[in-house]
Parts: C-alpha cells; structure tokens; sequence
C-alpha cells in the first residue's frame, strides 16, 4: 500500500497535505476492497462483476435457469402467461444452500419469446408480485400500464464495428434523449433516432453521444433518473436489439455512445423496483433515516453491503459488453458522497471535503466503478455529475483520486445564468468570465457547457429563452427580426464560443439548444393532460431557411470545427498504467479590459478575441500577439450566422513591427471589433 507522500495528488496539490489521513484512509480502504472482492488478486474485478450472466432468466442448452438474490424470502414462484398467473410446483423456486440465492431450472417448452412474467415472493407476514431485480427486459401493458418482465429470445444482434475506439481530442458531447428526439407529439423510439437524429448529430460535428434514461423507470416524466430495472433498456423506446443498432450505427459513424448511469439512487416504487424485493426494505438500501432521499422520493443504496456493490459493478459491465456503450455519465455524484447529499451545504474550503460528512462506502464504490469499468473497457469514457468540488474525483486512482475521467464543469451554466439574470450588459466583465471558464483543478479533465437538460426543464429556462424570451414568438423570422432577437442570438453565439474554445476536456451541448430550441421540456403528466407537446424537439425550425434557428445551428457546426483544431487529434489506445488524456493547447490570456470589456486570448495558432460591450466598437484594437499573419476563420456577426458583417473577413491581418516587442517574437495586431461580437483568428504557418 502507498504512504500518504507517495500519493501524487497530495505532491501535486498541497494544500491537501492537512487531510492526507483522510485521502490516503480512502485510498487503502479501495485497495483493502479490491483484495477482497477479487480472493487477494487471485481474480479480478471484472471476473466478480458477472451477476448478471448468473442471476435472472438465461435460455440454455437445456432449456431455462432463472436465479434471484433474496436472502429474506420464504418462498418464490415463477407466475406469468405459461401459468395462467398462477403458482405451481413447477416455477417454483428452491433456496441454494447456505447462500440467500434461489433458483428454479425448467425445459425449453416452460415459457417462450414474448410472454409476461414476475415473481410471487412470500416472505414472513406477507407476499407480494415483483419485477426480478436482474430482468433484462420490462414492458409495461398499454392498458393497465402494470409493468411486468418479459421472456426475451429474440435474434442476437450482430455488431458490425467490433473494436470502437473514440476519438476525444476533444470530447464533444451531443447530450439526447431518445422519446423526445423527433418532431412528433409522441414517445420517440430508438428507430427514429437512429434514422432521423443520428445523422444530424454526425454532420454537426459531435463524435459522442450522451444517451438518457435507458434504464427503465416507470415514471417517464422522470427524465429516466427514477430507475425500476436497471439492466433492463427501456422498453417504451424499442427492443434491445433496435439499441443495439443505434449504438452499432453511432459507431460507424465515429461516434462514441456514453449513457446516463444511475446509481445514485432507485425508485421507490414496490411493485415494479427494488423498495421491498422480498420483504426486506433494506435489501439493497440502507436503513433507518439514510434509507430514503429526503429531496428526490427515492432510495439510496447500501455501498456498504457486497451484494450491493456486486449488483452495481454487475450493472456496469452489463452495460460495457451487452450494448457496446463506450461509457457512462454516473448521475447525482455529489449526492452518494455526503450523508447529508449535499444539500444545504455551501463547499466553502478543502476542510468540508474531509470533516467525516462523506460516506465512504458510496466512494470506495465509485473508485471501485471506475476501475472496473477501465479494466473491462480501457477506453471507456468515465464522468461524473458532481457539484461540490470534491478533490480526487477526476483524478487517477493510482495517484489516490476516485478515477473519473472529467467531471461536469457544472459552475459554468451557472454562472452565466447568473450573469444574464442579474447583470447588465454594460457590466459583463471579461476578466469574471475567463476565470470562470478556466478555473479548474490541474489534475483533473472536465466536460464544460453553457446548459444541459437541466436548464431546458419545466421552471427553468434555456439560455436563448432568457434571452429573448417570448419575442421568439413573434419576431425570429428574418422578414421579422427585432432588437431583442439580434441581442439574443449574438449573446447566444458568443456564450457558447467562450465556453467550448477554453475547455481541457469536453464540451456537452443539450439536444436541441445548439440552434437555440424554444420553450421548455414538459413531460406527459396530468397536469398537462398528459400532452407531448413539450416532451419533443422540433426540427423543423432550424430546417426551415425563413427562421433565425438555422444561423444558430450552423454557426454550432462551424464552431466545433474551430474547437477541434485547439487540440492535437489521437485516437484513444489501450491503457498501460495511464490514462487517455485529450492533447490539448494551453489557454493563454492576451488581454482582458473589464471597462472596454475585450477578452483576448489564444490557442495553439488560433487567437480569440471577444467584445461584450453592446454599444461600443474599437478600431484598431491592438494585441500583443506573435508575428506573423493572421487570417479570420469564425466571426459571431458573419452575415450567414445572422451577424451585421461589420468587418470584412476577407482581409488578411498583418502584425505591426514593434522593436521593443521583436525581440520577443512579438508584434502588435490591431482589428476592428464590432460591438458584442467575437472573432477568431488563425496565424499562419
């Protein structure tokens, strides 16, 4: 085991060095785990994670074998259509010996493709039908809406890319959700995105989709974030297989696909979740007052217990193997690490990281996931959703951090929420703006965006609503535009360039929001009359020449394009002790003026240069930059991004020979900067 000194993350970070106990406490209590999980390292982490090739319904040779962990049951039964419902000798299940499993082998004629089933659990003082903890596949009938496991034979789909490997220099995230991916008033399915969305993601320039909600959850106005099943692809989209083919599909293209992971809790619900599996509440969860969620209704698992950690990490390889993901985004991060979930807490200084608030069970688990996950999958995409700030999480675990490839910037959509709801124009400050977008620890990668899901749902706003809000309506047709509508898709188009062109990592963009979706998201729920009309995207918009959305949409395209060539392209290989990192070129400040508000800045050989100011535009603004030549590759206010076309950007720029500055290999660089508009710039060779 490693001394505290010998943990790089204490040597890169000193201001560590008073908790070292506690990170270095951490770190040997994932070793101590690892050892016994995997018999002293005579196996593997990947070789305890195979659950779900042993528990629930397997066709075999021989016919059927379904098994289930339910240490308190007294009884259980097979019921479903091959039964009539009913319980008999034959679904019945008998308990291994000595262990808290049950399993029940039957003949090929027992059940077939297609039909319905659960399991009738008796345990002492009660019974009770339930959805198996390890159901692969979960319908729910369009009737009663009583959800129920299925029989699943079906053709084994044949991947066509075998060996994906995504390329993530940068990561640009395409973050979607499948039933709300199409134009229709309807649930969308996995059909229509692979056909319809896939190819629009493809030509905009992402190379990886963030998928939601896959794992089924009962409730679809959850977002997916309320799961029931948790190996189980959410049935209202599709089959197993027509998933299969959209990630299959994504891959051809050069996509990675990531989803959204949840383990942070579980639903509540008894009949089709894990709440009461067997008579025992806390089967999977803790107990007393840590048991239940006191802000989302849900459950919390028990990372404590084994079982737990094997269904989990079982979950997580499941995923990897069965479905080709390239990785997940582990949700509600902040929310496993803290007893108190983090609610209410203000992270004003190392000391509330490792005050003994943080439930290290839950992040012996995490560093336990991210292993896995690494070790099945050496170039699986890791990120967690993760507020508080905590040290480590995106570090290397081997250099003692938890082992997240980036974490979520997820200061960054704040704060400009912030800025937009709260400040002026006249008072957006670029200093403010650059230390918010570069402020980041040194070890670790992040995923930086303007807005996620998050801020498109019901009592929230988009930043483009905030923006021009209902003059959307009635003046975002070009013949039509008014003031509010050009403030809004200039702020629009600046935000999001400021934001993608300093990330060290990532860039997440939410469907839709990249030509400035209207409205908000609303799932079918009573309230509404249970109407999709807000659970959908509507494409149509940006497709449509006589509207402002397209501007919005190709200058995203363009601006990715830009984005990329701030890193040195590498295709991710396997790990040998490392880890993938993207090969990125430094941000470097220029200038900032918050009274002239000018942000400068470069990249490699690209140079960005913004004006927030509304009203003012400079000639001859000057930079001290390398000499050379520079010529214009992206403008806010290009005319074919709905800008005035104040500046030509036909014109090659030269810098002005300085002697003081030569010696330096430096020149003076003076543009003419339109009034809230960026620039950027491309010195060539």
């Amino acid at each position: 085991m490693k001394k505290s000194s010998q943990l790089r993350i204490l040597r890169d970070d000193p201001w560590l060095e008073p908790f070292a106990d506690a990170i270095t406490g951490r770190h040997e209590y994932a070793l101590r785990k690892i050892s016994e999980l995997t018999q002293n390292g005579k196996s593997t982490l990947g070789d305890f994670a195979t659950g779900h090739l042993y528990f629930g319904l397997h066709r075999t040779a021989r016919g059927w074998v379904f098994r289930e962990w339910a240490p308190n049951a007294t009884d259980i039964y097979l019921v479903g259509d091959f039964n009539n419902w009913q319980e008999s000798e034959e679904y019945r299940l008998k308990r291994i010996s000595g262990t808290g499993n049950w399993e029940v082998k039957l003949p090929a004629r027992a059940m077939k493709h297609g039909q319905l089933y659960k399991m009738r659990v008796h345990w002492d003082g009660g019974c009770g039908e339930r959805i198996p903890a390890w159901a692969r596949r979960v319908v729910q009938d369009d009737y009663t809406k009583i959800f129920s496991a299925q029989v699943w034979d079906a053709e084994p789909y044949e991947f066509k890319v075998k060996n994906f490997r995504p390329t993530r220099t940068p990561l640009l995230i395409y973050e979607c959700h499948v039933g709300m991916g199409q134009d229709a008033e309807k649930v969308g399915t996995y059909e229509e995105f692979r056909l319809n969305v896939l190819p629009r993601v493809v030509a905009d320039g992402y190379n990886c989709l963030q998928i939601m909600a896959i794992q089924e959850h009962p409730y679809y106005g959850s977002f997916g974030y309320h799961v029931s099943s948790f190996f189980a692809p959410s049935s209202r989209f599709g089959t197993p297989e027509e998933l299969k083919h959209l990630i299959d599909d994504a891959h051809a293209a050069g996509l990675a696909v990531i989803m959204d992971l949840v383990h942070s809790h579980a639903v509540k619900n008894e009949n089709e979740g894990l709440g009461n599996l067997a008579g025992d509440p806390c089967q999977y969860f803790y107990s007393g007052g840590r048991r239940e969620h006191p802000a989302w209704d849900s459950l919390c698992f028990d990372y404590g217990k084994n079982e737990v950690i094997h269904f989990l990490l079982s979950n997580c390889k499941y995923w990897l193997e069965e479905f080709h993901f390239d990785g997940f985004r582990f949700d509600g991060v902040t929310s496993m690490l803290y007893y108190s979930h983090g609610l209410g807490e203000a992270f004003g200084g190392y000391g509330d990281y490792f005050n003994g608030a943080q439930d290290d069970n839950a992040i012996c688990y995490l560093t336990l996931a991210n292993s896995l996950i690494h070790e099945v999958k050496p170039h699986a995409i890791t990120i967690a959703e993760e507020v508080s700030g905590m040290p480590g999480l995106a570090a290397p675990f081997a250099s003692g951090g938890y082992g997240f490839d980036y974490r979520l910037a997820m200061n960054v959509p704040d704060f400009w929420i912030k800025i937009i709801k709260e400040k002026r124009d006249e008072d957006w400050h670029p200093s403010s703006i650059f230390w918010e977008l570069t402020n980041r620890r040194a070890d670790e990668q992040v995923v930086s965006y303007c807005e996620s899901h998050d801020q498109a749902l019901v009592g929230d706003k988009t930043i483009v609503f905030r923006l021009i809000d209902a003059d959307m309506y009635w003046h975002f047709a070009k013949k039509d535009i008014n003031g509010v509508a050009e403030r809004g898709i200039a702020l629009h188009k600046m935000i999001r360039l400021a934001t993608a062109s300093t990330i060290n990592g990532g860039y997440l963009n939410f469907m839709g929001n990249e030509f400035g979706h209207p409205e908000w998201i609303d799932f079918p729920r009573e309230g509404n009359g249970w109407s999709h009309k807000y659970a959908r995207r509507q494409w149509n918009l940006v497709d449509n020449k006589d509207l402002c959305y397209h501007w919005l949409g190709d200058f995203d395209r363009a601006m990715l394009e830009v984005v990329k060539e701030c890193f040195v392209p590498v295709v991710d290989g396997q790990r040998k002790g490392g880890r993938p990192k993207a090969k990125g070129f430094p941000v470097v400040e220029i200038w900032h003026d918050d009274g002239d508000q000018i942000l400068a800045y470069s990249r490699g050989d690209l140079l960005f240069v913004f004006n927030f100011s509304p009203t003012r535009s400079y000639t001859d603004y000057g930079f001290r930059v390398p000499e050379g030549t520079y010529d214009v590759v992206l403008n806010t206010d290009a005319v074919e991004f709905g800008g005035h076309g104040f500046a030509d950007d036909s014109v090659r720029h030269f810098t002005n020979f300085d002697p003081l500055l030569h010696r330096d290999g430096k020149g003076w660089l003076q543009l003419y900067v339109p009034a809230r508009s960026a620039v950027v710039l491309k010195k060539e060779p």
